[in-house]
């Protein structure tokens, strides 16, 4: 099918979906994880985001809907044997060969701009997943092999999924993710039964729109996604005019209400209470957008959490929260 796209900036936008991928606006429950991909979004400096959960849980899917969304394509992803080669970058075997020693640029530079996904991150090398870590972290990709130094500016949003069940990541790795998710399987009836609806209707519309080329249950579906993309980039615009420094020594507080290890745990806190109240259309971060935000910042950054690949957030967890945002700052 010939898709006619329209450039925006960076981005390419396809005028239908000629990919079956469930539009995100069709997504059902979930809402931490939404929130925790639409933060990163806004605010790139997070250090990406984790989402763990058992298989069949929507993980993929809402990873791939929303680079569908944001970037008007399927996110670049990274396959669990990719050498560091293939990552970085390196030397065009093919090229080389024809004894030409050209440059072949990794996933990281075709990821600039736009969403890397890293399915099943805890299989991956720890190596592999350090190097992809710095380069989120500080947006620079720089390369010395084969004689040759390449730097980049590479800028784009992480994603990684895996399923504690078989296996987690060591603590060091997980502290450098921003925001960590434990995607749950949906339990009630109600939102079972809407997740299978919204599924079904989405595989016979998009059959229907191949055949007929209309579909009016799809072009709602972009518009109401078109007006969370827009949200989305203005949120991204204000956020550096959102005033945090009224909370700031309550992340410090929680913080050391749940012994976070390290002090990225704060700043990562203080970073996506930011863009959520950015989100929100607000000109400074309350402790609202604190309660909400903390189980994604500091449940993966807390002492034992290796004994825990889950990383559950209890309600002791929850009433610690409560507590802990009564109090202004540590001594």
């Amino acid at each position: 099918m010939d898709v006619a796209t329209l450039s925006q900036g960076n981005r390419q936008e396809p005028m239908d979906f000629e990919i079956p991928i469930l539009p995100y606006s069709l997504l059902v429950g979930q809402e931490m994880l939404k929130l925790a991909l639409e933060l990163a979004y806004i605010a790139p400096r997070l250090g990406g985001v984790l989402l763990s959960g058992q298989r069949g849980t929507g993980k993929s899917t809402a990873v791939r809907s929303f680079a569908k969304m944001v970037y008007g394509d399927l996110p670049i992803t990274l396959p669990i044997n990719a050498t560091e080669d293939r990552v970085v970058g390196g030397l065009d075997i093919d090229k080389l060969m024809q004894s030409d020693a050209r440059w072949k640029d990794g996933l990281l530079v075709e990821a600039k701009d736009k969403l890397l996904y890293v399915d099943e991150i805890n299989l991956l090398d720890d190596h592999i997943v350090n190097i992809i870590l710095d380069v989120t972290s500080t947006g620079k990709l720089e390369v010395q092999r084969d004689g040759q130094s390449v730097r980049d500016n590479v800028a784009f949003t992480l994603v990684g999924t895996m399923n504690p069940e078989e296996g987690g990541l060591r603590p060091q790795l997980l502290d450098r993710f921003g925001l960590m998710v434990n995607v749950k399987t949906a339990n009630s009836k109600n939102e079972r039964l809407a997740i299978l609806e919204n599924v079904l209707k989405f595989e016979d519309e998009w059959t229907k729109k191949q055949a007929t080329g209309e579909s009016a249950f799809l072009n709602q579906a972009k518009q109401s996604y078109e007006s969370t993309r827009k949200g989305l980039e203005q949120a991204r615009e204000r956020f550096y005019d959102v005033d945090v420094s009224p909370v700031l020594g309550n992340c410090v507080a929680l913080a050391e209400v749940f012994e976070v290890e390290g002090n990225r745990g704060e700043r990562v806190l203080a970073m996506a209470a930011r863009a959520h109240a950015a989100l929100h259309n607000r000109s400074a971060v309350t402790s609202d957008d604190l309660r909400i935000i903390a189980p994604l910042a500091f449940q993966h950054r807390r002492m034992g959490v290796d004994q825990n690949p889950e990383a559950n957030w209890t309600q002791k967890d929850e009433r610690d929260l409560e507590q802990g945002l009564g109090r202004e700052s540590v001594d």
